[in-house]
């Protein structure tokens, strides 16, 4: 069975500075054996990571649209980011990717796509992220659940690390799988496992982030 934390970032992303070499090196202190790389707008992270691990990994980008973030997963090429929300996920599909949407209901943050938006996508989304270790209240994981469960759409969940001691807050316990149609099946028997991450993780991706920018990175 594999421990899939299917929400996770990188130093590749503006606010995060875990280097690739410390992520892998997490993962198999603490048996994560599968990761979904989702940096923002960026799929570099993502591919090295692949090239690098000994784990299966699944080359994601978690994309900044018009309208709030959408997750594309088992991406060739990056997508960029601005676009409106169905454009980014008609790209996802057009290269065989998945559509995932993380931390759906989570009012807490600007960057989760608003309800509106929501079902105007219902029919591109693959996957509905409903547990993310970074959303504060349990309400909102719950009605994410709902959704899924109403669409009849496959649930997910992840850390959505973004320092080292965030990976594997949350995972899916899964079977095994070697591509995208075998992921979904795996993915629809799947049990999720978490917990949630302290508050103060948000204030330290934001120093990261401004940092970041202060270096001219």
């Amino acid at each position: 069975m594999l421990k899939a934390d299917l929400h996770m970032h990188t130093a590749y992303s503006s606010d995060c500075a875990t280097s690739l070499e410390n992520v892998i090196a997490r993962c198999l202190e603490i048996g994560i054996n599968c990761v979904a790389v989702t940096d923002h707008n960026t799929i570099a992270g993502a591919l090295e990571v692949k090239r690098m691990a000994p784990f299966t990994v699944i080359v994601g980008e978690e994309i900044q649209t018009l309208s709030g973030e959408v997750i594309g997963y088992f991406l060739s090429e990056e997508i960029p980011s601005c676009l409106p929300a169905e454009e980014t996920a008609r790209r996802i599909k057009e290269q065989g990717g998945l559509v995932c949407i993380p931390h759906p209901f989570d009012r807490l943050r600007l960057s989760t796509l608003r309800r509106q938006h929501l079902e105007t996508l219902i029919p591109y989304i693959d996957i509905v992220e409903v547990f993310n270790s970074r959303v504060p209240l349990s309400r909102h994981s719950a009605k994410a659940l709902l959704f899924a469960q109403n669409h009849g759409l496959l649930a997910s969940a992840g850390s959505d690390a973004h320092t080292i001691a965030e990976i594997g807050n949350a995972y899916v316990e899964m079977p095994e799988f070697n591509d995208r149609e075998e992921f979904c099946l795996a993915l629809a028997e799947g049990r999720i496992v978490g917990r949630r991450a302290s508050p103060w993780v948000h204030a330290w991706s934001s120093w990261v982030r401004l940092s970041k920018h202060m270096r001219g990175r």
